[in-house]
């Protein structure tokens, strides 16, 4: 409603005075305010606050009157009452200064500035004017109370007189009332007369004069409280009677609220006593209390001293309260607490110290709620520095605090709108967001035309058009309009502002006309005529319609009511404005889809049809009277009306299922009068009109029924004038804000319109009524203290005050209404609403938190309930899918002591946690592992624990895996009041599992005999060192341990037995599994292969590797000499892989790059070295297959997004290539296929991961599956690698024949070429398995933490050499040799640009 904003500012004051203020009060028209000194009075400017004159007493008259004590203002501000010591009443006047200015602002030349406007005097030069003592009356008495009434002043004096002045009269005027001759009663229907006061020392401490309550409220020396009425219009004491409030006997002081008919009292206790008048027996009735609690303000909540002053806003929307101790607090209306300066940072340094309250000896509001001046107590310490500074203008104790407001307590068809809009003194806060960025292609539109879906706004389908939840609620910053200055600087202050329903135009009025704001072209449009502007005076508000500005404003130069429309898009003039004249004066407006709402100041609502015209090139809107209502027997005063609205809620009573469509018409009017509701529908009990007749307009017609009261104490109401079938239960709805006492939402079901009370813990300023949100603001603070360390900077506002922001925020309210609807038996309706709103993103949040509230409220209440809740809530909650969740997160959010009550009423954790595995939902079966730990035995927990284990290990959630074995070790250990923390959700790694690649060193260039006796004697291997790797650490024989790794080795038995390499990698590299040691135990059991077709499409498949694909090209070119043409692919296969071990240079832990050489050096390399290394094997002459294209089949390149199980060469024709190097030629096609076969390598991850698995199984000895491995990527120098292993160590003689059985037949028609290559080492695989030789089994030595780095292309980093017969290189194929190698070279570059893996030799 109303918020601080900044640091408070202390004014300075020009003129030299060791006297310091002691009164401050602002005139009627709160343009200037009067500052009162024991001798002295001074008229202030408000803006700027500037001292305009000031009057100082002489000493032989000050003595003879006494000190200063109070003023109070003429009406029309041409007069001052001063109030003295001695019993004195002092007149000023203040004659107007004409053309006479002491401020003048000055511009730059060449300003758009002009000083010709009209009014220009009056509103931007702080004027010229006297004081002049006008009269002194002598009342010879203490003088207690000053009270303006009209053309009289009121005066109460300490000797029980009530004295009635008139402002200009004689002494003749003057009436005296004793107050023991007036009557008191408790109510005015009372049969006895009253009884007098009966005392003689009885006064009037305070008093405050109510203008629609026709009276004053009165608070007497002894405490007691009551109002004075007059009986008749003649003021005498035979026709005053009073009435007294009986609960209260330690009143201090009163303020009234004329809008609200409230009287504020404060009392001695520190709390506000707030009473209205019953209107039916005119007794002094309680609305409500205002104090603050001991739950927020624990340590100064009774220590605030007696309440000193009571203070409401110029609209009379909050109340400003001060205590004798010091500090302010705000209060809205009915009693919602806004702010207080006893608590938070207000009350504490940034140290923690405490700070001395802020005391108070005087305050008043500015124009419009702006400012709050407030004169500081006399014991302040910045007043004694001010003492001492005499050459400098004296900075007295005259504060300035700056609030902003929302539009909402000046415009209250604010209410239709779901944004949030504040408005400053020169600037508006928006909660919508930056509309350029959110606007959407419906809304772009300026001149659309009219319909319904537009005319029901952003949300006309269910969902947020223009700006989405993320707009709305996504941060807690503004979007801060600047309101333009040359509108300002003539008609300060801002009075009224609204915003469109898309929250994409705002428009403020200030003192005359109006101006609005784009936020899409960031513009502002005012008056280009400035006379247009200046004679138009907005009377009751202004609201958009679509893209028009609906206003009711009073024009001076016709002294005339109007109702004025005028379009956005156009020029802002009143040609092209709609203009109707009005009755009489307009005090609010109100848009309801197309009908505009007036109600006017003789008590009669107006309501209009407005209509789009499309006529000439800028489209009108049009105007015309629908009905008129006079309210004038329901509404004593028409000031007391705060809001009036249409809207289509209604009660069912007379509508019939006939007429559906009733359902989206303005049914009623909804009019606020001081705080009560109240709700007048259409009578359709007479003869009803069809759609068929000839009019349909006459249906709006239909009178309206008797007024019904629906709700006390409101302060605000939404509705909103859209539709949504699904979402009815929240749309048909009506929305009451009731201050400090409930926010209450009536709902309507069939036939039936309940109320639903319920607290929230914000200020309601809007109300997203599809998303069941609250949209508010709340001020927060920030210290500064800490920059201003020096003691002469203590007493700086900076250091006194924090600096106030303001913050927006949401509440969530589903949760109360299923609540109540739950708790009226209603769950079949609940239900209904619940189901609508379940696509809220924060659904969930709302089950939480309504099982949340219920459990806290009953398992924690002293007495038994007896009919509890908390059952219904559970069953309610059963209805969803969430269920699960909200029980879990609800239990771990409560206290243990309150989970049995819980469990009861929602089911066993046990079945609860059965059903969650059940589900597939892991992580919330994790959450109730942890309440089981707490309410069952060890063994309860073990046996869930292994089950969801299991589990999570077959679904490859890691991250719980590792809490799982955490909380299995804490079982076994006793530890079980650590729990484990809930799992998070497991992110995908970026490497696929394997997370220390990068980090490890993997070599496959090595010796044959190097390799041996490594493998015999140290066994080497990098395990992970993080926090997974630290449980093989320690307690490795203790049963938990055991327990955990008999579950751990079958599963990694299972991923090997079903052929899941990749899977297997992942589980060791996450859990830390020894997987060497483990392979080394199963080599000869789970980890042989026993099908090694099967495995080989196995691993193709899961690493997404191609298979190997001849190109087409290669096979093409003709027959020459009826012999066939040798296929160059082989050649490459060969020469890319036949790296052996025994000619391969050992380099230990040195980098080998300056030696490494691309593999197609072998082409062009010379014949000695190729003779020299083909003698050392046998002579021999290789076959090569390749298919026969004559079907019209096109051989495909395999790729890793294109994978088959089999190759797609296998379902071609086949026939036998001889090989002949001597005819050897290659064309430029032929290499670019060669280059595309060679780029049909498997991802790179995927190439990393298995060189990672193809060490980890030689160093486990697995054989079987380095072959597999090998073959997959296509490297004689791993077989080679193989065999020498076979050959000079002891390997299981199965294992050799194994292999020996299945290299030769198995992948005859997949790996041709390659096999070719190795066709020796399978020889000597021949020899090995005839001498079966018998193992000998060895035992792995513990791995010891060596870090090295793995090269994802080993093959690079060793020297080539070629297997096969001496081939006879031309020149061609020369050329085109150093051509491929220049293509590999470049290649090779950017491959090792790709990955920073570097291959050392370990």
């Amino acid at each position: 409603m109303y918020f601080l904003s900044g640091w408070p500012k202390r004014l300075l004051c020009p003129l030299e005075s060791l006297e310091q203020p002691l009164h401050i009060q602002t005139d009627p028209q709160r343009a200037f305010f009067a500052v009162l000194f024991p001798s002295q009075l001074s008229i202030w400017y408000c803006r700027p606050s500037v001292l305009i004159v000031s009057y100082k007493e002489l000493a032989k008259a000050a003595s003879q009157f006494g000190p200063y004590k109070q003023a109070e203002w003429r009406p029309d501000s041409t007069m001052i009452a001063v109030s003295t010591a001695n019993g004195y009443i002092l007149f000023f006047e203040i004659p107007p200064a004409r053309d006479k200015y002491l401020y003048e602002p000055i511009y730059p030349k060449g300003s758009p500035h002009l000083k010709g406007t009209p009014h220009y005097k009056e509103e931007q030069c702080a004027p010229s004017l006297n004081l002049e003592m006008k009269k002194v009356l002598d009342l010879q008495a203490s003088i207690t109370s000053l009270q303006s009434m009209l053309e009289d002043l009121l005066v109460a004096t300490a000797d029980g007189f009530l004295h009635l002045i008139h402002w200009d009269g004689m002494t003749n005027g003057r009436k005296a009332i004793n107050l023991c001759t007036v009557p008191f009663s408790v109510d005015l229907q009372s049969s006895r007369a009253g009884s007098l006061l009966g005392f003689e020392d009885i006064y009037i401490r305070d008093m405050e004069y109510c203008a629609t309550l026709d009276g004053f409220a009165v608070v007497f020396n002894d405490g007691r409280v009551g109002f004075i009425t007059p009986m008749s219009s003649r003021f005498t004491a035979e026709q005053l009677h009073g009435v007294w409030a009986q609960d209260v006997v330690d009143g201090t002081c009163v303020a009234v609220n004329n809008k609200y008919r409230l009287m504020a009292f404060g009392c001695a206790n520190g709390s506000v006593q707030v009473y209205t008048i019953d209107t039916t027996t005119g007794a002094m009735q309680f609305s409500h209390k205002l104090e603050l609690t001991p739950k927020q303000y624990p340590d100064i909540w009774n220590k605030t001293g007696p309440v000193k002053l009571i203070r409401w806003s110029p609209d009379s929307c909050v109340v400003m309260v001060t205590w004798e101790c010091g500090g302010l607090s705000l209060w809205s209306v009915f009693g919602a607490q806004l702010i207080c300066t006893l608590g938070g940072d207000f009350a504490y340094q940034s140290d923690g110290a405490k700070k001395d309250p802020l005391k108070i000896n005087s305050m008043t509001w500015g124009s419009e709620g702006y400012h709050l001046w407030v004169i500081e107590g006399s014991s302040s310490s910045n007043m004694k520095s001010a003492r001492n500074t005499n050459n400098e203008a004296r900075q007295f104790g005259i504060l300035q605090f700056q609030f902003i407001k929302s539009a909402l307590t000046v415009n209250p068809c604010m209410s239709n709108q779901e944004q949030v809009l504040l408005q400053g003194e020169d600037r508006l806060y928006l909660n919508c967001g930056d509309a350029a960025q959110t606007q959407n292609p419906r809304n772009t539109s300026a001149h659309s035309e009219h319909n319904h879906s537009r005319e029901r706004g952003p949300f006309s389908d269910g969902s947020l058009d223009s700006q989405g939840l993320s707009t709305l609620l996504g941060h807690r910053h503004w979007h801060v309009v600047q309101i333009h200055s040359t509108y300002l600087e003539s008609n300060w202050p801002i009075r009224f502002s609204a915003i469109d329903k898309l929250g994409q135009n705002v428009a403020v009025v200030g003192k005359f006309g109006f101006a609005h704001y784009s936020l899409l072209t960031k513009k502002w449009k005012l008056f280009g005529n400035i006379t247009q502007e200046q004679t138009m005076m907005v009377t009751g508000g202004l609201a958009w319609w679509n893209d028009f500005i609906v206003l009711a404003c009073y024009n001076l130069n016709d002294h005339q009511e109007e109702l004025r429309i005028y379009l956005r898009t156009s020029n802002l003039d009143n040609a092209f404005a709609h203009i109707t004249k009005v009755q009489a004066d307009t005090l609010l407006l109100s848009v309801f889809r197309d009908i505009v709402i007036l109600f006017r100041a003789d008590c009669s609502i107006c309501l209009y049809s407005i209509e789009k015209r499309s006529e000439g090139l800028n489209p009108t809107a049009s105007i015309q009277i629908l009905q008129e209502v006079s309210m004038l027997r329901y509404i004593p005063h028409p000031f007391l009306v705060v809001s009036v609205t249409l809207t289509s809620v209604r009660t069912e009573t007379g509508i019939t299922l006939k007429m559906p469509q009733q359902a989206c018409e303005a049914e009623s009017i909804m009019l606020n009068l001081a705080g009560q509701l109240i709700m007048l529908q259409r009578d359709r009990s007479g003869p009803q009109i069809r759609d068929k007749d000839n009019n349909p307009n006459q249906r709006k017609h239909l009178p309206f029924c008797a007024p019904v009261v629906l709700a006390q104490s409101v302060e605000n109401v939404w509705t909103t004038c859209r539709i949504n079938k699904q979402k009815r239960h929240l749309l048909e709805a009506l929305w009451l804000s009731c201050g400090g006492a409930d926010h209450r939402k009536p709902h309507s079901f069939l036939s039936r319109r309940i109320m639903l009370p319920f607290h929230i813990n914000i200020y309601p300023l809007a109300v997203l009524f599809e998303d069941a949100l609250v949209l508010g603001a709340v001020n927060d603070t920030v210290l500064y203290d800490c920059l201003y360390t020096q003691t002469s900077a203590r007493e700086h506002l900076e250091v006194l005050f924090p600096f106030s922001i303001v913050e927006r925020t949401s509440q969530i309210y589903l949760h109360h209404i299923l609540r109540q609807l739950l708790v009226r038996n209603l769950g079949e309706q609940a239900l209904l609403l619940a189901h609508s709103c379940a696509t809220l993103p924060y659904f969930p949040h709302v089950l939480e938190l309504m099982l949340h509230e219920v459990l806290e409220e009953e398992a924690t209440s002293r007495e038994p309930i007896p009919d509890p809740l908390l059952p219904t809530v559970a069953k309610f909650i059963t209805e969803f899918p969430l269920f699960l969740q909200t029980v879990v997160h609800c239990a771990r959010k409560t206290e243990y002591a309150l989970w049995n009550y819980l469990f009861a009423a929602v089911g066993n954790p046990k079945d609860l946690f059965e059903e969650c595995l059940m589900a597939q939902d892991l992580d919330t079966a994790a959450s109730y592992l942890i309440i089981l730990q707490n309410m069952e035995v060890p063994a309860v927990s073990r046996q869930h624990a292994t089950l969801l284990f299991n589990t999570a290990l077959e679904q490859g959630k890691w991250d719980l895996c590792r809490h799982m074995i955490r909380f299995l070790k804490a079982i076994g250990s006793g530890e079980t009041e650590t729990p484990p923390a809930t799992p998070t959700t497991q992110e995908p790694s970026s490497s696929g599992g394997f997370e220390f690649f990068r980090h490890r060193s993997i070599s496959l260039s090595q010796s044959a005999e190097n390799l041996h006796s490594k493998f015999n004697l140290t066994k080497t291997l990098s395990m992970p060192s993080g926090p997974s790797g630290k449980r093989w650490s320690k307690d490795s024989d203790c049963a938990e341990n055991m327990y955990i790794d008999m579950m751990l080795w079958r599963h990694a038995r299972r991923l090997l037995e079903e052929i899941k390499l990749k899977d297997l990698g992942c589980f060791a590299a996450q859990l830390g599994f020894e997987l060497i040691g483990w392979l080394c135990k199963e080599r000869a059991r789970a980890a042989r292969v026993e099908d090694f077709v099967c495995a080989l499409k196995k691993l193709h498949k899961d690493f997404l590797w191609p298979f190997p694909v001849i190109p087409a090209s290669s096979i093409n070119s003709p027959f020459k000499n009826g012999k066939y043409k040798t296929a160059m692919g082989e050649q490459l296969l060969k020469s890319q892989s036949a790296d052996t071990f025994v000619n391969m240079e050992m380099d230990t832990g040195v980098s080998n790059t300056p030696r490494s050489r691309s593999w197609l050096g072998t082409i062009s390399s010379s014949q000695r070295e190729i003779d020299t290394v083909s003698s050392h094997g046998p002579h021999m002459q290789d076959a090569f297959l390749s298919p026969l294209l004559s079907k019209g089949d096109e051989c495909s390149i395999g790729s890793a997004t294109d994978l088959t199980e089999t190759s797609s060469m296998v379902d071609g024709d086949w026939t036998m290539v001889d090989e002949n190097f001597s005819s050897l030629s290659l064309t430029q096609s032929e290499l670019e296929q060669l280059s595309l076969e060679l780029a049909s390598k498997g991802p790179h991850k995927s190439q990393v991961q298995l060189r990672y698995l193809l060490h980890i199984f030689m160093e486990a000895g697995c054989l079987d599956w380095c072959v597999v491995i090998g073959l997959i990527l296509r490297e004689s120098s791993v077989i080679n690698q193989v065999f020498s292993i076979m050959q000079s160590s002891d390997i299981d003689g199965e294992i050799c024949q194994n292999i020996k059985t299945v290299l030769p037949s198995t992948f005859i028609f997949i790996l041709i070429p390659f096999l070719n290559i190795i066709k020796p080492q399978i020889q000597k695989l021949n020899e090995i398995v005839e001498e079966q030789v018998q193992p000998e089994a060895f035992q792995p030595v513990n791995p010891s933490k060596v870090p090295e780095q793995a090269n994802p292309r080993a093959e690079e980093s060793r020297t080539s050499s070629s297997h096969g017969t001496n081939p006879q290189s031309d020149a061609g194929s020369s050329n085109a040799s150093r051509h491929e190698e220049d293509k590999a070279k470049t290649e090779d570059e950017d491959s090792f640009q790709e990955g920073s893996y570097d291959c050392v030799v370990s």
